[in-house]
């Protein structure tokens, strides 16, 4: 354990290196798990969630966010894509530590036998939710996780659903 405590500077002296540059885009890819329809019964979709994020100033950006799930309900297979924008807001006063916030509007596509529809719809879906990036080299973080609470209504019933994913952000660029 002392060894630990001596060590520990040296650990986080490159991470206070890194100081509070704020990086212009930003870049997500990673494994998603989408738990839909949590009102009644729910299925489990296993997928990915890509991202792409400009950052306006330090704690306000853009994010155009896209996923995908695959799995089997009630023993079919079924998908489903959504395609979101929004507001993104980041706190960025911890070094190498980037909790954020997003609320993104969009389309959310579900395949035949997703929630029991017959054919596959289109329907407009809510995200809001947030994350954790932990920056780990200058231009690269790990978002160790992301949680989005997804509000869809496809035939005619309001589903509840939550997302979870966790990857590799890309950053570029610096933003004054």
């Amino acid at each position: 354990m002392r060894k630990f405590l001596v060590l520990l500077p040296l650990l986080v002296l490159p991470v206070s290196a890194w100081g509070q540059q704020v990086p212009r885009v930003e870049v997500f890819g990673g494994y998603s798990n989408l738990e839909a329809n949590l009102n009644s019964s729910s299925v489990n979709l296993n997928g990915v969630n890509f991202s792409a994020a400009e950052n306006l100033n330090s704690w306000f950006g853009g994010a155009l966010d896209f996923s995908t799930h695959f799995g089997t309900e009630n023993g079919l297979k079924t998908n489903t894509q959504s395609l979101m924008y929004g507001p993104v807001f980041t706190y960025r006063k911890v070094k190498g530590v980037a909790p954020f916030a997003h609320a993104l509007v969009g389309a959310v596509r579900g395949g035949t036998d997703y929630l029991d529809i017959s054919k596959p719809e289109k329907r407009m879906g809510v995200y809001v939710g947030g994350g954790l990036d932990v920056k780990v080299m200058p231009n690269v973080a790990l978002r160790l996780f992301q949680a989005d609470y997804l509000m869809t209504h496809f035939s005619g019933i309001r589903q509840d659903n939550i997302r979870l994913s966790a990857g590799i952000v890309l950053l570029f660029g610096k933003k004054k």
